[in-house]
Parts: structure tokens; sequence; C-alpha cells
């Protein structure tokens, strides 16, 4: 394990906002923390970091090192008329880490970032921004990275370019990464455990396939000669632009498929639709 927040409670002005919170991650895997907005899920994040101190619990690191977590609360803090390589350096002189001009060069390179673009930051797309963050929290080589809201603002490339690097970081270099969203699908794509907060207190905590199986009950099916007066016809199937969308049970989903293949259907996605009442424990209308 390498770290952890245990029973973890923050309280402002006699209202608490993150109630005894246990949330862990190993090292090399994505654990994702979703809530709402005004969950607790930036105050439980600061905690972890040594942002903020807890009125209660405590946070292990499971390392040696002086500065095992990195990591980015909603949107980097850059200095918008400085280019990227600046401002890493800047960064790391603030960390007290002696970066060398090839140094930053490898650092750009790992998030992604050109080495020869010399235009201010102010000019990056929010994407680019991110992956700015994402070095920053990188420089003095933690073993965790805490991510708040990482995908906030993103276009669609934006989002895969990101959470590809994100999956590099995790699987390929061993880090262990936290990720906080309100957006259960973008989690569910990569997440390899996932904890579920709601009103300062995590109400749902397993791996991301089991949650998503067990709280997803419709399935969005886009391709192309799709059979709606037979393969379909038994879920109720509702026409969305290309698809179909349909109450399905999670068994029975990959034998739809594979019938709508059978009859010269073309399948470009499948994407599991999760009742969102469900997951965070609200009463169904």
């Amino acid at each position: 394990m390498i770290v952890s927040g245990e029973g973890l409670t923050k309280s402002y002005g006699g209202k608490t906002v993150v109630n005894h919170v246990t949330i862990r991650c190993k090292s090399g895997t994505i654990t994702g923390l979703l809530g709402t907005n005004g969950a607790g899920k930036s105050t439980l994040f600061k905690m972890l970091l040594g942002l903020v101190k807890p009125d209660k619990g405590h946070v292990k690191i499971g390392s040696t090192r002086k500065k095992p977590l990195g990591g980015i609360i909603e949107k980097p803090c850059l200095y918008g008329y400085l280019n990227a390589a600046e401002n890493l350096k800047i960064f790391a002189s603030i960390q007290k880490a002696a970066y060398s001009h090839e140094e930053i060069n490898r650092l750009l390179k790992k998030v992604g970032l050109p080495t020869n673009r010399k235009d201010p930051v102010k000019n990056f797309s929010m994407g680019m921004k991110q992956r700015i963050g994402v070095a920053i929290a990188l420089i003095n080589e933690p073993e965790a990275l805490v991510l708040d809201e990482p995908f906030s603002g993103l276009d669609p490339i934006g989002v895969n370019s990101l959470r590809s690097l994100i999956l590099h970081l995790a699987h390929k270099e061993g880090i262990a990464v936290l990720i906080a969203s309100h957006n259960v699908e973008e989690l569910s794509k990569f997440c390899d455990f996932l904890y579920v907060i709601k009103d300062g207190e995590i109400v749902r905590s397993d791996t991301a396939k089991t949650l998503i199986t067990q709280y997803t009950d419709r399935y969005l099916i886009v391709g192309e000669n799709l059979n709606f007066s037979g393969t379909l016809k038994p879920f109720n199937p509702v026409h969305i632009g290309n698809g179909a969308e349909i109450r399905c049970d999670p068994t029975e989903i990959t034998k739809v498929l594979r019938q709508l293949v059978a009859e010269e259907g073309t399948i470009i996605s499948c994407i599991p639709k999760i009742n969102m009442n469900r997951l965070f424990q609200y009463s169904e209308l």
C-alpha cells in the first residue's frame, strides 16, 4: 500500500464535510473517487496532500522518501507569461530540486509536451496546461499522484490524451494514482478501484468492474443495421442517433451483441449507463 487515509474527518464552521473516511491506493493502480460537487472530494484530497489538517484520522505513506506525493487540486496554477520549460524550472526551484535543461526536456517529453515550444502557457489549451500540472507534480519523482478533477474543461481529444498519460504513469511506471471526478463514465474506463462519496461519507467501494456491473441497468449500443424489430424488441429499445438504448441485465448484454452481429449488424460501441440513483443511494422517483 503506497498511500492511505485512515478515518479522516474535517469540519468547517460546525459542518462536517468529510466524515470518518478511509481510502487506499496501491502502487501501479488507479483509484477513483466519485462524487457530485460538494461531496467532499477536494477536502479529502487536500488532507491526503497535507494541505489541510484533519480534525481526526491520519494519512499513511508507505515510503521512505521525503516527497512521496504529488498532486493537482482542481486546475494547475501556472505563470501564464512564461513558457512550459520556464514554469517547470521555477517549480523545481521552489521544491529545491536542481533540474538541468536536459532534465526539464525529459520531463516535458514524459507528459507528452513539445520541448521546442517557446510561447507563454497562457496560449496553451486546457489539456496542455493540465499536462504541465502533471509534470510539476512529478518533479520530485513521487510514488503517488493525487489528481482532483483533472478532466474538467477538456475536450474529448484532451480527455483521451490525459487518460493515456495517467494509464502509462500507473501501469508502466508503477505510480499509485488517485483521481477525483463527478464523471462516472470517465472513471469507469480506466480505474481499477472506485470509492463513491456522498455528503462527506463513503457509501460504496469496490473494484470498478464490480461496481459498474452491479449498478448498470441500461446500455447504449451504437452501430449499423441493428435489428430493432427482432433481437432488440424485448428490451424496449429507444432510438438515439445511430444507436439504441436498451434496458438489459449485465449478464445478457454479451449475448445480445453477438446476436446482433450474427444478424449482420455492425457494433461500433456499447456504453454502459449506470443507475446513478442506486449508486449514490438516492431514492428513485
